[in-house]
C-alpha cells in the first residue's frame, strides 16, 4: 500500500426518514443507541477512509440532521428521490476522489470488509472502476460496500435516466460492463443465505 498515492477517501452512507416498510428505521434504537449510530461507529474502525458522510434530505425536522451534528458527522442534505444525484453532489462538496458507499440499514457492516474492498480497489485502480461484494453474493446481506471513483460516480449521473437507476446510485455501473470494468470480492465461505440487514 506504501506504494498507492495518497487519494481522499470518502464514505457516504445514504440515510433518509421515509422508510416505506419500516418509517424511521435509521434511528430506531438497538442495545440502546439509533441504528445508525452503530454504522458510523463501525465505518470509523475503517483504517482507509478519510472522511464519512451522512447523504440524506432536505425535509424539515430530519432528526438525521441533529443525530450528525451531536456526533461530529459530516453530513448532506439532497433530493429526497434523486438519491444519485444527492450521492454526486454530498461527493462533489467533500472532493471525493474514491467513494464508498453504504447503505443505511447495515448495522452489523464490517470495517475489515470495508478496507479490504478499498484495498483491491487502490490496488487495481488502473483497471477497475468498482469494486463490490454484491456482484456474485457470497457475503451475508447487510456487509455490502461498494467503491468507485468520482469520475465512475460523475459518468453515472451524467448518463443515467431511469428511475430505479437514480434511486439506487450503482445500477448503471454494473448494467453497463462494456463501460466501466468491474470486481467483485468474494468471502471464502459462501454465507449468503443469512440476513444481516435491517431490511
Amino acid at each position: 500500500m506504501d506504494n498507492i498515492p495518497k487519494k481522499n477517501i470518502v464514505c457516504i452512507v445514504q440515510a433518509r426518514m421515509g422508510s416505506t416498510r419500516l418509517p424511521g428505521k435509521v434511528m430506531k434504537k438497538i442495545v440502546g443507541k439509533p441504528m445508525l449510530v452503530h454504522i458510523i461507529e463501525r465505518l470509523k474502525k475503517s483504517r482507509l477512509i478519510d472522511k464519512i458522510v451522512i447523504a440524506t434530505t432536505k425535509s424539515k425536522n430530519n432528526p438525521i440532521l441533529k443525530l450528525a451534528q451531536d456526533y461530529k458527522i459530516e453530513y448532506f442534505t439532497g433530493s429526497e428521490e434523486d438519491v444519485l444525484d444527492r450521492y454526486y453532489q454530498a461527493a462533489k462538496k467533500y472532493n471525493a476522489e474514491i467513494i464508498v458507499r453504504i447503505t443505511s440499514d447495515s448495522p452489523l457492516i464490517d470495517p475489515l470488509i470495508v478496507d479490504k474492498a478499498i484495498k483491491y480497489y487502490l490496488k487495481n485502480e488502473d483497471r477497475v472502476n468498482y469494486v463490490s461484494n454484491t456482484l456474485v453474493h457470497t457475503f451475508p446481506l447487510g456487509l455490502g460496500v461498494e467503491v468507485f471513483s468520482f469520475e465512475t460516480l460523475k459518468n453515472t449521473w451524467q448518463e443515467a435516466k431511469k428511475t430505479y437507476q437514480r434511486e439506487h446510485v450503482t445500477p448503471y455501473i454494473y448494467e453497463h460492463p462494456e463501460i466501466f470494468h468491474l470486481a467483485n470480492i468474494k468471502n471464502n465461505e459462501n454465507l449468503s443465505h443469512m440476513r444481516w440487514t435491517v431490511d
